[in-house]
């Protein structure tokens, strides 16, 4: 998503002011305030004020994420390789995220909502979009898509209620769970 710098400032200042007061409470003049620009400004860069706003900030923060997450899967030439990769790299994502540990400490509910309920669908969306790439030579689409949203929905819930037995963040933990739980339900449809 190419954004111009005034975007940027905009997308950013919503960030910051969502991390101050929870995405309920905070209003445009919040917004135009932080980012130093007019009503006017915002609504010609957003039509549609401020749900076309955060809708932007949720597809921005996406692909920052998928962008970080692909640096991370660079090298990775197997399906074992690449799933603990992206696994490992989400996780650690996910926990380094300072706007989502605000955002869960000030609107909580809010905000498992929108990484799981109302979210899910869009995060699944774009993980399948950025992840298709590096799994279709090893299964083909339908499993593709299967195993991209399982991972997705196993990252989701392993971030938001950890387990005192799996660490989806530490590579070996994460390797173990996956080359035992996940990775032998796709056996079957491995291309040779």
């Amino acid at each position: 998503m190419g954004i111009s710098d005034a975007e940027r400032r905009v997308l950013e200042a919503a960030r910051r002011c969502c991390e101050r007061w929870g995405l309920s409470k905070v209003t445009v003049d919040d917004i135009v305030d932080e980012a130093g620009v007019s009503r006017a400004t915002l609504y010609r860069l957003f039509p549609g004020g401020k749900d076309v706003l955060f809708e932007a900030l949720r597809n921005w923060e996406l692909e920052e994420f998928f962008t970080e997450l692909m640096a991370a899967v660079q090298g990775a030439d197997t399906l074992e390789d690449v799933v603990v990769a992206c696994v490992v790299s989400s996780t650690r994502q996910l926990r380094a995220d300072e706007h989502i540990a605000v955002m869960l400490a000030t609107s909580p509910g809010e905000t498992i909502s929108e990484l799981t309920v109302a979210g899910m669908p869009q995060t699944i969306s774009v993980a399948v979009a950025a992840l298709m790439p590096l799994v279709d030579r090893y299964l083909p689409e339908q499993e593709c898509e299967e195993l991209v949203e399982l991972l997705a929905r196993l990252v989701i819930s392993y971030f938001l209620a950890p387990s005192a037995h799996v660490d989806l963040g530490e590579p070996e933990s994460a390797r173990h769970f996956i080359t035992t739980f996940i990775l032998p339900a796709f056996a079957p449809s491995l291309r040779s």
